[in-house]
């Protein structure tokens, strides 16, 4: 049996879970407003149920997680990653091909996407590694680091394809590489040979690219080039989000949801449903919740008792910037569609609990972190 410090429930960061349980219910009421029936319509989805009930569950995987002292994932972590480049390969090999990508695992009772888990896991393990090296090292990633944590993860989500995912660890590479404090001079090499590589990476990237993944390029840089084929995403985004004005249309009176007019209205475009509804105003406050998730992270980092949960606080609080960040880009048409959520809001199970468990991490750094409890 788990024996629970009471410091460690005094401690406890109650306002991170707060704000991640708040998004998640504006989620699941968006996602009611966006898939429920209007007059004329049959049938209710159940999403928002099943939402609700992946809810309980993540609060449940948050507590399990917060229970055990977060240094155990600093032990474990390179057994975790080889377990999550496993599970990579295993997609490839034995995966769900589903709208052109082959991402999901069956396991007949229940289906996860394990890209999904494999973000903490590359957090986990990358910020272990990075604490791991040795001064001689100080301020330079050996090769065989960047092959393992870099360029390995990344071929392996973008055989998938999972250009989503691939572009977040892309960016957890950097900012995690940057927090540990890489040199100068090994950024400014990689800018130069970025820079001179471009033409033919872009070239043979262009060539390995799935016909939609070229369509939602395409459509970004010219969303008027088809607007009723390739731009009608972004076109249908963009309307259901200027229809909101300044104070919406109110809860339940959104439309280009229910009508089907916007894709994907429950998961990747949840935002746009939810501007219809609440208008440039509500849009803000939901911004502002946000703001307040990731100034709480980046203060869970400052304040971490040892370099790996500083290190592991920065990249969880990262990739919930990026996936923001990159949602909402995508929502107002200023990035490409590539498929990913809006954190804790977007509908989707193994997201919501992936989500919850790398909070439950930040809040376990935060609660540990005084010298008193070891």
């Amino acid at each position: 049996m788990i024996n629970i410090d009471r410091r460690l429930i005094k401690n406890f960061d109650w306002i991170t879970l707060l704000v991640i349980v708040l998004l998640t219910l504006i989620g699941i009421l968006t996602i009611y407003s966006a898939t429920r029936p209007l007059a004329g319509m049959t049938g209710h989805s159940d999403f928002f149920v099943k939402q609700l009930v992946w809810l309980l569950l993540s609060i449940i995987a948050l507590f399990i997680v917060t229970s055990f002292d977060y240094i155990w994932l600093y032990r474990l972590s390179y057994i975790f990653y080889g377990i999550g480049l496993l599970l990579l390969v295993v997609v490839l090999i034995l995966g769900k091909t589903t709208m052109g990508a082959q991402r999901w695992l069956n396991l007949g009772f229940f289906s996860f996407q394990p890209s999904e888990f494999f973000r903490i896991i590359f957090v986990i393990a990358f910020s272990s590694y990075l604490t791991n090296l040795g001064k001689e090292t100080e301020g330079n990633i050996p090769v065989k680091g960047l092959i393992l944590f870099g360029a390995l993860p990344l071929f392996l989500l973008i055989k998938q394809p999972d250009l989503g995912t691939a572009l977040l660890l892309l960016s957890l590479f950097g900012v995690l590489a940057i927090s540990k404090g890489i040199s100068k001079k090994i950024i400014a090499v990689a800018l130069v040979i970025g820079l001179i590589a471009v033409p033919f990476v872009g070239h043979i990237f262009w060539d390995g690219l799935k016909d939609y993944q070229k369509n939602r390029l395409v459509a970004f840089m010219d969303p008027e080039v088809d607007p009723s084929g390739i731009g009608y995403h972004i076109n249908q985004s963009k309307i259901a989000v200027g229809a909101g004005e300044i104070v919406g249309k109110g809860f339940l009176n959104g439309t280009q949801g229910p009508l089907r007019f916007l894709p994907e209205k429950h998961t990747d475009f949840i935002f746009a449903v939810f501007a219809e509804e609440w208008g440039f105003l509500g849009s803000i406050g939901l911004l502002g919740i946000y703001f307040i998730l990731f100034m709480r992270g980046l203060d869970t980092a400052t304040k971490a008792k040892d370099r790996v949960g500083r290190l592991m606080a920065i990249g969880i609080t990262a990739m919930f910037l990026v996936y923001f960040i990159v949602n909402i880009g995508m929502t107002l048409g200023m990035m490409p569609v590539v498929g990913i959520p809006l954190p804790f809001v977007s509908y989707g199970g193994t997201s919501l609990l992936s989500n919850f468990i790398a909070a439950g991490i930040l809040i376990n750094i935060r609660t540990r972190r005084f010298e008193l409890f070891y």
